[in-house]
């Protein structure tokens, strides 16, 4: 009976709370009034125009009148971790509900998480003060927590077996890198005592670098290169502090922003990511073509799926270039933990056949490549 009892609540909670007289919670049933309130909050919306006939025949009812953080408190509370992230992402994607992007309460009790960063990214458009500030925050943490999860594997493939007790650079005056932390607190200043605040200072290592390899990390960020894009500026900043790679970072769509600048900090990458918009993959390699300096030293990483919006012809020029110069020109229609594709084929096999090396790859696959490449 109880079995049966619980299978009825189930169905009540899909159904919702126009199914209340022909099905009842059991007297026992715990929360599930507040599961029905908080359920219905998000996916009465599949009513569309009807919803508001529906709440006017329940007029008086007394329900309580939920609001998007108490929203997000309560399911938080009601329901497991999985669900909630499906709700959020619900929510955001299926509902359009981003008023979670725009209020600053509700930002903060949102799960930091890909997805969340992926709707961060595709919505900071529309964020400004307190919001903006703290998404980029949001942005950090995930980005973070990316880079530690990526970082070792990386590093075994490079290095091998980590040196745990290997030490840092050296922080004191003489090491002071004055440029890098000017450039990197810019967005700190002051205007009103117009004065720059350093919320972090840079050290260089007094170390040369021989015998570097030059890594053209080519980003392609059109809205279906989201994943791609989000993995490729973590590994442009693990590969910004490896000593044997000298790591330059494009993005692109019809224009092309160099961001070489900030390779080495993921977060002012996604910042900077204007995702959506047309594609010149022709264009974006001609530019990383003039990074190339010592071309059997040069590897372009060229992050798309191919479908050029430009010209098919220029593109495999260019990419002939570069193939003949030397340098290796590596294509990846996908960089994520899925590396599951959608791509122009005939375009892949086209430079396949010109000597590229054309493949999905996870950020491990990569750096394993690269390594064995160096």
């Amino acid at each position: 009976m109880q079995d049966e009892q619980e299978i009825l609540n189930r169905w009540r909670l899909v159904l919702g709370k126009y199914a209340a007289e022909q099905i009842s919670f059991s007297e026992n049933g715990v929360n599930m009034m507040e599961m029905e309130e908080v359920l219905d909050y998000l996916y009465s919306r599949e009513y569309g125009d009807e919803q508001e006939i529906r709440k006017d025949r329940q007029g008086g009812s007394g329900d309580s009148q939920l609001t998007v953080p108490h929203w997000l408190s309560k399911i938080k509370t009601l329901f497991p971790r999985s669900t909630v992230e499906i709700m959020e992402r619900h929510a955001l994607e299926k509902y359009e509900m981003t008023e979670l992007l725009t209020d600053p309460e509700v930002l903060r009790k949102l799960e930091p998480n890909k997805e969340l960063l992926k709707t961060i990214l595709q919505l900071k458009h529309m964020m400004k003060g307190d919001v903006l500030t703290l998404a980029r925050q949001v942005v950090r943490k995930v980005a973070d927590e990316l880079t530690r999860k990526l970082e070792q594997e990386v590093k075994k493939n490079f290095f091998g077996r980590l040196n745990r007790n290997a030490s840092s650079p050296v922080r004191s005056m003489r090491n002071l890198d004055m440029k890098k932390t000017i450039r990197k607190n810019l967005k700190n200043y002051d205007t009103e005592t117009n004065q720059l605040l350093l919320k972090q200072v840079y050290f260089s290592a007094r170390m040369k670098k021989y015998n570097q390899w030059r890594i053209v990390i080519c980003v392609d960020e059109s809205g279906s290169m989201l994943d791609s894009v989000i993995h490729s500026a973590i590994m442009a900043g693990i590969f910004a502090r490896l000593p044997m790679l000298d790591t330059k970072l494009v993005i692109f769509d019809t224009n092309v922003v160099d961001l070489s600048g900030y390779a080495d900090d993921p977060v002012e990458t996604l910042m900077s990511v204007q995702l959506g918009g047309g594609t010149n993959i022709a264009g974006a390699l001609a530019y990383c073509e003039l990074l190339i300096e010592m071309p059997h030293r040069t590897m372009v990483v060229l992050v798309t799926d191919l479908y050029e919006g430009g010209s098919y012809r220029q593109l495999y020029q260019v990419s002939g270039g570069i193939i003949e110069s030397g340098a290796k020109l590596i294509v990846l229609p996908a960089l994520d933990h899925d590396a599951v594709p959608n791509y122009d084929k005939k375009a892949a096999a086209t430079l396949a056949d010109m000597g590229a090396s054309v493949g999905a790859m996870t950020p491990e696959e990569l750096s394993g490549f690269i390594a064995k490449i160096l």
